[in-house]
């Protein structure tokens, strides 16, 4: 029995140990801020990405998960590059239909006029 209670008694000094130094009730102050962490592979700046650029890609983890503002911009950065990227391939095509209709046109009138060919 007494050795019930003096674990009692030791267990309740024990956490009542750990619960001040969590709360901060033993140290000097609050704990200074911490730096945060940021992106330790950010996405290049002097060129577009590239698929190897999004797949090594890694966030640092937060006590919560996630930075939210490292995956907001590099989401942001990649949404830009592919809006700019589509727009290049819409005039592209754009461009290759006009030239597509060209061609058939040129072809269309050599083949209505095969007099004009000599």
């Amino acid at each position: 029995m007494v050795m019930f209670l003096f674990l009692v008694v030791a267990l309740a000094v024990v956490v009542a140990a750990v619960t001040l130094a969590v709360v901060g009730g033993g140290g000097s102050g609050p704990l200074p801020e911490v730096a945060p962490e940021r992106l330790q592979d950010p996405l290049p700046e002097d060129r577009p990405v590239e698929r190897a650029d999004v797949e090594s890609l890694r966030f640092p983890v937060a006590p919560r998960g996630y930075r939210m503002a490292d995956v907001d911009d590099a989401l942001g950065r990649l949404a830009a590059e592919l809006a700019e990227r589509d727009a290049r391939i819409a005039d592209l095509e754009s461009a290759l239909a006009g030239a597509r209709a060209a061609a058939a046109h040129v072809h269309m009138e050599k083949r209505d006029h095969p007099e004009d060919q000599r």
